[in-house]
């Protein structure tokens, strides 16, 4: 039996504002099949006055004489409202909350109730994604879970996510979390051809998302874990289910919402006329070209989608089939991709036996866009013509006296859009069989047997006319690529479940064990020009394969609904590292306490849950690019390292540095939860603390000269440190028949600090340089520096005049030495915002739905390269070509090229910001055409406007440097879907 919210101890006030006399109800709450249900919360509407129903099902309770309503509720059964009238005996039956009684999240290698997770884990269902033109999996998800934060890396078509579960846990090593998808774990790194591995996975086919948060919800995933893990399950047919036929289709627009504010064609010749040399005065054109605006445009996009869904005696099924194709707002890009899935999940041998086989197939082609046209239009000469009569396909370009191109000068932005051809076919299919058995002479244990596979094949080329400026001298350019990707599975794992009435006990147990092998090939490929002469060697090819074994083992225990207990332990094997460090080993404990159902909290008829959760757990990170760093070895020298004998190209063997200590980068995460729910959870909620530390950082550091075989080296150094604090709100405002308001908000505080970088102990050591940024060779704006978060910015301070103004190559002295260099750097701010929010409402009236979804960040700093790099005066006078000034450039009037510039943190900008991300309208028309189809139609907008002091195009930049930043469009849709019945 459910344990209850409410247990039996009368409680009452008088009616809020009644005189009236009292009269005592008394009645039985029976289930459907007439059992007594002892513990029901019986509660007088609009009161707090209350009971609970005893051991036999019965209750008494005092209330007005007249008006009064008794509201019934009970954990895995609907609430009832019953008037009482007249009636002093009152009896009730209660039918079970199927949706309650459901509510199950996936968590590794098996399922839980929600109500007995120990653990961090959120689960998002399709009810509650986001709306409108999704192209990838994680923008469902986008701003509806604390802790978690989702940053697009570009508007480019199926652009992937840098996707942080709170905050990132390493330095070199990836910091994106493991993502399983239906049992088997795929591979985060990009394919070939492809901008995003996420972006073939079809949103419309996914049913929920489980993201597991703390370590001793991922533990079990042990090596793969440290950064949180998503498992993301897919639709699928259910038992006795009659056929379903639905196709959906939705058309977008997408445009530009703003542009780099630069000068105008007239503000430029007034510049140039004041600044420029004589012979850069006479380059003046008469044109006032917005080259921002020709590079852009109206995007149009359709997604269709059918699937057809049921049951064939006891084998439920469900395929799909679907196609997108999403142009971009930058001229020429576009994505076009066609996806297929098959999912059949039988019971079999008197449901001994449950198969589920999963197969899902895609095939995407990209037209690539080359996305250096953004910042040539940015910095392209206004007044010159976009056309010109040449050689270069009639586009404008700079040549010099001669005629020639002008190699230094930047290249027409239409050009290198119309002119180049980049294109890609990307194909992938994933698929597991997995067998549950439910042993016939023990039926308490399960023996699961799970069989999976993710294979990838991306293959394109890029081919540049003769006609195209930049490769004009060699005769145009050929370049093709390709690369295959194989992943391997099979897991196979024991459970056993057990009920002990006898001591009030529940036992979940799962022992198994893991084998995975990732296979990469890259074939060499030369580069030709157009008459088939060889410009670039083919490198030699390359085949890299990686192998996890682990051995894992987890149990719950459950002692009278009360008391909960997880312990997980996995044993990991990676071929990155030396027999010597290979295995890891990674456990976990957490610990819950449903104090709800104590007691002496009976009395309390507002509360509806009350759960304290502590957890401590270690996970391990092995995923650093570098297949084998241990390993002594010699490698093949690039292109330019070649000899050449004849007409044939040899290359030289080289030795490559090593680490043959390297060993596993280890995160041990403390986490403290309160699960809470009132008023029969119609205000509901969590509140956590988490700690990450993680140890062994595994960073590319540079090495003395001599002291190894290379100057820049993977290996361990340092440590690292993520605390913070989540909470989530979710409030039912109204909740009847016609009309149902859910609002939720939740909101994230991390903190991160190295606080170790060093083998050696050095504290002379200003740290590891990153962050490169244009306008200058070599240039690095951030750093890594213990006692400071990681990608901090290392740049001067600016010294401003008394109305605010920066003053131009003046800053502080803060070595106090008298000369201004790079002993004067300090560290100022962070990338990594302090908070991010997410605030989502969903209203729905009768046959109408509205919705929408808020995104913000706190204290997040974004460089501002464009005006860095670009907003001085004397940044027009090149020799032999013209460059258009940021606006900025009026501010501050700047006037030298001085490159300290660069580093003022005059351009290290409060990016804080809060953006309507998506809000959405539906209307469902009900069954139409003799009550032939279900009709709904729905209208979204995404990205609707940005409230934000940041001064450049989008401060919502994931790296913290804003330079030739695709942006993210506006986007309108409209969609249809049907249900066939």
């Amino acid at each position: 039996m459910l344990a209850s919210n409410f247990k039996p101890a009368a409680y009452h006030q008088p009616f809020a504002g009644s005189q009236q006399t009292d009269v005592t109800v008394q009645g039985k709450v029976t289930d459907e099949n007439g059992a007594a249900l002892p513990g029901v919360t019986v509660v007088l509407k609009g009161s707090t006055r209350g009971t609970a129903t005893d051991v036999n099902g019965t209750y008494t309770l005092a209330v007005p004489a007249t008006g009064a309503t008794l509201v019934f509720s009970y954990i895995g059964y609907s609430t009832k409202e019953v008037a009482v009238g007249n009636q002093t005996s009152l009896n009730v039956a209660l039918g079970q909350d199927t949706k309650a009684l459901q509510e199950v999240v996936v968590v590794g290698y098996g399922t839980q109730k929600k109500s007995d997770l120990t653990g961090s884990v959120t689960s998002v269902s399709e009810e509650e994604f986001q709306k409108g033109n999704i192209v990838t999996p994680e923008q469902l998800v986008a701003g509806k879970v604390a802790g978690v934060q989702i940053t697009s890396n570009s508007g480019a078509p199926g652009a992937g996510s840098q996707i942080r579960i709170r905050g990132g846990s390493s330095l070199n090593a990836s910091n994106d979390p493991l993502v399983v998808i239906d049992g088997v774990p795929v591979d985060n790194n990009a394919i070939s051809g492809s901008s995003n591995p996420l972006s073939l996975i079809n949103p419309n086919d996914i049913e929920s998302f489980n993201i597991l948060k703390d370590a001793s919800a991922t533990a079990i995933y042990g090596s793969r874990a440290s950064n949180g893990v998503i498992i993301i399950t897919t639709k699928k047919g259910k038992a006795g289910d009659k056929l379903r036929v639905n196709f959906s289709t939705l058309a977008s627009m997408s445009q530009v919402p703003n542009k780099v504010d630069v000068l105008t064609g007239d503000e430029f010749r007034n510049v140039v006329n004041q600044y420029a040399s004589p012979e850069n005065k006479l380059l003046l054109g008469n044109a006032n070209t917005d080259w921002q605006d020709l590079i852009y445009r109206k995007a149009y996009s359709t997604d269709n989608n059918l699937s057809v869904s049921g049951s064939i005696k006891s084998v439920p099924y469900r395929v799909s089939v679907g196609y997108l194709d999403q142009n971009g707002v930058l001229l020429t890009s576009n994505m076009k991709r066609s996806t297929g899935t098959l999912s059949l999940n039988p019971s079999l041998l008197d449901d001994h036996l449950k198969v589920n086989l999963n197969v899902k197939g895609m095939l995407s082609k990209h037209q690539f866009a080359d996305e250096g046209a953004i910042g040539s239009a940015v910095t392209f000469d206004p007044t010159q013509p976009v056309y010109s009569d040449n050689a270069f396909g009639g586009y404008f370009e700079w040549v010099g006296a001669d005629g020639n191109i002008n190699t230094l000068a930047p290249r027409n932005p239409l050009s290198m859009l119309k002119q180049r051809d980049d294109h890609s076919d990307v194909k992938r299919s994933i698929g597991n069989i997995q067998f549950d058995y439910k042993l016939h002479f023990l039926p308490d244990l399960h023996a699961n047997l799970n069989l999976g596979y993710d294979i990838s094949k991306g293959e394109g080329s890029t081919t540049l006319p003769t006609t195209l400026a930049s490769v004009y001298t060699q005769g145009g350019s050929f370049h093709q690529y390709e690369q295959k990707k194989s992943n391997q599975l099979l897991d196979f794992y024991l459970n056993y479940v057990k009920d002990l009435s006898g001591i009030k006990s529940h036992i979940d147990a799962t022992a198994g064990y893991s084998y995975q092998k990732f296979n990469t090939q890259v074939p060499p490929f030369a580069t030709l020009n157009l008459a088939g002469d060889t410009i670039t060697q083919a490198p030699r090819p390359d085949e890299f394969t990686n192998v996890l074994l682990s051995f894992f083992g987890r149990i719950n225990y459950n002692f009278n609904e009360r008391y909960l207990l997880t312990a997980t332990v996995r044993r990991d094997g990676s071929s990155r590292f030396s027999p010597d460090n290979r295995w890891g080993t990674f456990p976990a404990l957490a610990l819950a306490w449903r104090i709800s159902e104590e007691p002496f909290m009976r009395n309390i008829a507002s509360l509806s849950d009350l759960k304290l959760r502590v957890g401590y757990g270690l996970t391990g990170q092995q995923d650093i690019g570098s297949y084998y760093p241990y390993l002594p070895r010699y490698a093949y020298s690039n292109n330019e390292a070649s000899y050449q004998f004849g007409n044939q190209y040899y290359y030289t063997l080289r030795p490559a540095g090593y680490d043959k200590n390297i060993k596993w980068e280890e995160t041990a995460t403390y986490n403290a939860g309160l699960d809470f729910g009132f008023l029969n959870n119609k205000i509901s909620g969590s509140v956590e603390y988490y700690f990450k530390k993680t140890k062994d950082l595994l960073a590319i550091i540079q090495v003395p000269a001599g002291s190894n075989l290379t100057n820049r080296l993977y290996t361990n150094v340092g440590n690292m440190e993520n605390r913070g604090v989540e909470a989530v709100l979710n409030y039912s405002a109204i909740s009847t028949d016609k009309v149902q308001w859910d609002l939720s908000v939740n909101g994230t505080y991390n903190q991160n600090k190295i606080t170790n970088l060093s083998k050696t102990g050095d504290t002379t050591s200003i740290g590891i340089p990153t962050g490169g940024i244009g306008g200058g060779v070599g240039n690095n704006i951030q750093i890594y520096t213990v006692d400071y978060p990681r990608n901090s910015f290392y740049v001067y301070k600016q010294v401003y005049d008394q109305s605010g103004n920066p003053i131009e190559r003046l800053y502080s002295d803060l070595n106090g030495d008298g000369i201004i260099n790079d002993q004067d750097f300090y560290r100022y701010k962070s990338a990594d915002p302090k908070v991010y929010l997410g605030f989502s409402s969903q209203l729905t009236y009768d046959r109408w739905n509205f919705g929408f979804v808020f995104r913000g960040s706190i204290g997040n700093y974004v460089y501002n390269n464009v005006n860095a790099a670009n907003a001085y005066y004397n940044n027009v006078d090149w020799t032999g070509y013209l460059l258009t000034l940021p606006t900025n450039v009026l501010e501050t009037n700047f006037v030298s090229e001085k490159p300290e510039r660069l580093f003022s943190d005059y351009y290290v900008e409060n990016a804080s910001f809060l953006r309507l991300d998506n809000i959405n309208l539906g209307y469902n028309f009900g069954s139409v055409l003799n009550d032939k189809i279900n009709l709904r139609l729905t209208a979204s907008g995404q990205n609707i406007f940005v409230i934000t002091n940041y001064s450049g195009l989008d401060p919502e930049v994931a790296s913290g440097i804003d330079n030739n930043f695709y942006p993210r469009p506006r986007v309108f849709s409209l969609g249809l879907n049907v249900d066939f019945k």
